[in-house]
């Protein structure tokens, strides 16, 4: 009994990670299933053979249509990252309040001797630990960008290889192809779409709210209060 409950209660407390957990893998396998067949259905109509499932999910085709998703969605992470220490707006949730900007004092991080007792363990040690620790959100997110930006590039590049030989066409280098505007459409048309989905945000929720969630206001807070969450 008492285990179940702590299974009940890991599941409670961590339910927002495990939900988009496996709407991520529900996801990434309709998608595997629906690239198999688009690219199967291109393979016929040039008379080329079928390829199986698992032949395609080692294919640079699926490789690179994972990854420039991925690599797009760290990138937003780590410009908003970065953007939110120093620029701010006004009556978002998004945002800190108008006159916080920048890294803000030890004693407003919590850091060093203003660390409470129960703070992690390199927030209180001080030195290079607490600053390694200070930006260890930014170091994450900036290695899976560029991992997964690095596997896309290599992934586009054989993908686009692999049409220009079916084509009788000569393959690119690797450099060729990094400043080739396949390479640069399939980047680009990512990322436009990343901004403006999370300055949407920064916006919608100065002046709209949903009851209930902590990326809104509280539905009577004032527009322009700042930084408020429901």
């Amino acid at each position: 009994m008492r285990r179940r409950e702590r299974v009940r209660g890991f599941v409670a407390d961590n339910a927002l990670s495990l939900v988009f957990g496996l709407l991520f893998l529900g996801s990434l396998v309709g998608q595997a299933l629906a690239g198999w067949a688009q690219l199967n259905d291109a393979q016929h109509a040039e008379g080329l053979g079928r390829l199986t499932l698992g032949q395609y999910l080692v294919s640079a085709d699926f490789a690179v249509d994972v990854t420039e998703n991925w690599q797009s969605e760290y990138l937003q992470f780590l410009v908003y990252v970065m953007l939110t220490i120093w620029l701010v707006q006004k009556g978002s949730t998004e945002s800190k309040q108008p006159g916080e900007e920048g890294p803000e004092t030890d004693a407003e991080q919590k850091v060093g001797w203003h660390a409470p007792p129960d703070a992690p363990a390199w927030a209180k040690a001080g030195g290079w630990r607490t600053w390694v620790f200070s930006w260890s959100l930014f170091w994450m997110i900036a290695a899976i960008f560029l991992v997964s930006w690095g596997a896309q590039l290599v992934a586009g590049w054989a993908a686009f290889n692999e049409t220009r030989l079916q084509d009788l066409q000569d393959p690119l280098s690797l450099g060729a192809y990094a400043v080739n505007a396949d390479f640069w459409a399939r980047t680009l048309q990512n990322w436009q779409s990343e901004f403006l989905a999370v300055g949407s945000m920064a916006i919608f929720t100065v002046y709209l709210r949903q009851r209930g969630s902590s990326q809104s206001k509280p539905v009577g807070e004032p527009h322009g209060s700042t930084g408020a969450e429901g």
